[in-house]
């Protein structure tokens, strides 16, 4: 039963990450706006005639603050880089999405399948809500501890595109990502990222998967539909609106800090979690944190439906081995 739960789920995981990919790499684009904006003070203008400088004086010279960054929305993002890049670039770092679903996804949802089998009661057939919260919150911990190294493949072969030409690491595969990665910045910087990759899922395994089994075990009992594709794409959707609005500001900082660049000899632009999100808050204001939401939640709710309603399936297929 034990390797059944993590088959199942892995099937389910692969799917719903390779049919969603293209709106995760919008998402990863969106939270990386504004970043790294060059300062304006690093940059001293001289007067127009220089003969006649030291007549005016110093702080007659006004310059004018840098216009704001354009946001623009996700479907700018996707024309953008269909433009730039061309239509292939939104599977840009797609080997990475399976290898992380492998990973991270299948580990997550056969621990907490296997939790949810020894946790619920056996008189009621159903589990209380605190406890799938903590089946969820350990499976996705553990899954992402798992999954870490392909999840900083992935941020940073969907991101490469955004970079200048000179500066892009142009990673071939996932596996050409994790050698480079390994040989050019130690192995350690595999699990770059890795405490807000592990807080970020705990909070979407217990959001996602916690909420789908209530909304569902609630619409079954009230018997607003009968336990069918309608039932799971319901109960999919709010579990996946729930981990969006939970999940989002952790999962901007960790888009930033698994991206950025650190050069031999240089400060890295973030010393860690706390760092980051200092920065960006200060930097862009609190809202920032929730920046490419509309992509996340537009990514999330298809992933989820895709997902259950995958797995589903799968455990109908299942069934009898």
């Amino acid at each position: 039963m034990g390797v059944k739960s993590f088959v199942e789920g892995g099937i389910a995981s692969i799917v719903a990450g390779c049919s969603t990919h293209p709106l995760d790499l919008i998402k990863v684009r969106m939270q990386l706006q504004g970043e790294n904006l060059p300062n304006p003070q690093a940059h001293n203008p001289r007067p127009a005639y220089a003969y006649n400088s030291a007549a005016i004086p110093h702080n007659s010279i006004h310059v004018p603050p840098p216009p704001p960054p354009t946001r623009v929305g996700p479907v700018s993002v996707g024309i953008r880089i269909i433009r730039s890049e061309g239509v292939a670039a939104l599977y840009s770092g797609v080997s990475a999405t399976v290898l992380r679903q492998t990973l991270y996804s299948t580990t997550r949802m056969g621990l907490y399948d296997i939790l949810k089998q020894k946790w619920t009661n056996p008189e009621t057939g159903n589990m209380p809500l605190l406890s799938k919260i903590v089946s969820g919150l350990i499976a996705g911990g553990i899954g992402a501890a798992v999954g870490n190294p392909a999840d900083v493949a992935m941020v940073r072969m969907q991101a490469d595109g955004r970079l200048p030409v000179s500066q892009r690491r142009n990673y071939k595969s996932v596996v050409d990502a994790i050698t480079r990665m390994s040989k050019q910045e130690g192995v350690t910087s595999l699990w770059r990222g890795s405490s807000l990759t592990v807080n970020r899922a705990m909070i979407v395994t217990a959001s996602q998967l916690a909420s789908y089994d209530q909304i569902k075990e609630m619409i079954l009992e009230k018997e607003m539909m009968r336990d069918g594709l309608g039932t799971h794409v319901t109960a999919s959707f709010a579990a996946g609106f729930v981990a969006a609005v939970a999940s989002n500001p952790v999962d901007v900082i960790k888009t930033r800090v698994m991206n950025m660049k650190v050069e031999p000899g240089k400060a890295a632009p973030y010393s860690g979690a706390i760092d980051c999100a200092m920065k960006t808050v200060k930097a862009e204001g609190v809202m920032s944190l929730y920046k490419g939401f509309i992509p996340t939640i537009s990514r999330q709710g298809p992933f989820t439906v895709v997902l259950f309603v995958t797995l589903e399936q799968v455990r109908k297929l299942l069934k009898e081995f």
